[in-house]
Formats: structure tokens, C-alpha cells, sequence
């Protein structure tokens, strides 16, 4: 059983709704790419925030924030019970500590910034601001652009806006349901040939446009590269799951940070029947 099928079983036992927090499922579009709740899965429980916004429209934390708030009000409303699942640590940290104002995005900026090389944003964003360059992702263009176009709107390090974010802090319970790395290494090297094998390349192929938000959709870029004929299968595969891999680890970095979230061990075993009426209590418990 995987993180969807739990979620879909511990929502059918506590009469809730799943709310995702995942920053490309809910695109329209690249279900096997983002790994979707399969359609069954979706048909057993109402899913919210999955294969909604259009590929070709930038999508970001504050929308996704404004949206969610809005599904969680209206699933409580109907007397049912709000599940969120995802791993969009970003995403999950706005659910519970809201958003700092920042200043809006400036396009003159953003053009500018996209005209220079990663290394460039790198070191301008170091010159800035130290703290917040120490702990980006600085793979990310996107959030390195979004870091530099504050830093320089506000006057402010970007970084000083998180330091305002973690004292907005309110109640919250979560758990992370983790494996020993070599495991969990080895579900990622499982489930990207999988993805391939489930027809992940055409689907590529046959995409439409896409905006700049879907583009940093991992595993995007490679298959690009192996459709154009610059990267073979068997580089796309490996450069895939060393990238899923070095996500997987930074999503663990980020949930070590946050108090509230409960890990749950479990290696070497398939998730138990006692877990799964534990977590139905807590959610419901936790209602109201």
C-alpha cells in the first residue's frame, strides 16, 4: 500500500476528503510523470487540488494557499473531515503558518533573471542574502528568482520573511511516514521503471504547451533531453532517480524542521492494519 491508497483508506474510515499538497499533481495533464492517485483511487473518496490548474499557467504557493483554504472550509462545511497529503513542504508550511506579505512579482525582473545562468542567480542571491542562499534549494530557478525579485522589491533579505513566517506558527498534526534509505532508495528506482514502463515518454511526447511553473516538474527535463536524441534511455532512467532520490532527502530535511510532524518508521513492512485505524482516530480526533 502505498502513501495514495493510505489516504484514500484512512478518508473512507473517518468520512474525509483529501486535500493534495503537491505542487505539480495539481496540474491538468502528466498523471503518470506526477505519480496521480489512480482514477479508482480518486473515485473512492473526493480528491481536491489534483489535475486542476492548466500547464500553461504559473502556479504558486499563495494560490495554492488561497485555494486550499477555500476546499478545507467547504469539505468542514459538508461535516466531513479534511485529509491534506503531499510532500510539497512549501505548501504544507503555509497550510499551518499562513504567508508572510511579500511583495508582488515583477515581470521586468523575472525577464532579466531568466536571461542568466543558474551560477549567476547563485551568486547574486549569495551577495544579497547569505542566510536565505544557505537554505534554498538552488536547483530550483524558479525559487531563486522568486528570492532575488523580494530581495531586491522589499530592500529586505528574503530570508527575513521566513524568520516572520515561523512566528505565525499555529496548532497542527501531521505524520511522515518514512523507510531506511537503502528501502527507500530502492522504491524510487522501483517506481520511476515503472513509470516508464507505464508509457511516461509518450506522454511527454504528446504534451502541449507548458508554463514555467510545470517545467520544473521532475523528471520533465530528462525526458525532454531523451526525445530530443541528447540523452539516451538508460542516462534518462539513472539522471531520474538521482534526482528523485536528492528530492526525497530534502523533503526529509524540510519535515525534520517542523514540530508538529510525527515520523512513523516503517521498514521493512507494508503499513499495518493498526496504523491505519490509528491515524482514522487521530484524524478524527483532531476535527473541530
Amino acid at each position: 500500500m502505498g502513501k495514495s491508497e493510505l489516504a484514500v483508506t484512512i478518508a473512507e474510515r473517518c468520512g474525509g476528503e483529501i486535500v493534495s499538497a503537491d505542487a505539480f499533481q495539481v496540474y491538468q495533464g502528466l498523471d503518470i510523470l506526477t505519480a496521480k492517485p489512480s482514477p479508482d483511487l480518486q473515485a473512492r473518496v473526493p480528491h481536491h487540488l489534483i489535475g486542476e490548474i492548466p500547464l500553461t499557467q504559473a502556479f504558486d504557493v499563495a494560490q495554492y494557499l488561497r485555494l486550499a483554504r477555500e476546499r478545507i472550509a467547504a469539505i468542514r462545511s459538508r461535516g466531513r473531515i479534511p485529509i491534506i497529503v503531499g510532500g510539497t513542504g512549501l505548501y504544507l508550511r503555509a497550510l499551518t503558518h499562513g504567508l508572510a506579505e511579500l511583495p508582488a512579482a515583477d515581470a521586468t525582473l523575472r525577464a532579466k533573471f531568466e536571461s542568466q545562468t543558474s551560477g549567476e542567480l547563485s551568486q547574486q542571491l549569495a551577495a544579497l542574502d547569505p542566510a536565505g542562499h544557505a537554505g534554498i534549494d538552488l536547483q530550483n530557478r524558479r525559487r531563486v528568482i522568486r528570492a532575488l525579485e523580494v530581495c531586491l522589491l522589499s530592500g529586505r533579505p528574503f530570508s527575513s520573511f521566513r524568520d516572520e513566517w515561523k512566528e505565525t506558527a499555529i496548532a497542527a498534526s501531521g505524520v511522515v511516514l518514512n523507510r531506511a534509505r537503502e528501502e527507500l532508495y530502492d522504491r524510487i528506482h522501483r517506481r520511476t521503471e515503472a513509470m516508464f514502463a507505464a508509457g511516461v515518454i509518450e506522454e511527454v511526447r504528446h504534451t502541449g504547451p507548458i508554463g514555467p511553473t510545470a517545467l520544473q516538474t521532475l523528471g520533465w527535463r530528462q525526458i525532454g533531453a531523451l526525445l530530443a536524441g541528447t540523452m539516451t534511455h538508460q542516462d534518462c532512467v539513472l539522471e531520474i532517480q538521482q534526482a528523485t532520490r536528492r528530492y526525497a532527502k530534502r523533503q526529509l530535511t524540510w519535515f525534520r524542521r517542523e514540530p508538529h510532524l510525527e515520523f512513523i518508521d516503517l521498514t521493512g513492512d507494508d503499513i499495518p492494519p493498526a496504523l491505519i485505524e490509528a491515524l482514522a482516530r487521530r484524524a478524527l480526533a483532531t476535527t473541530g
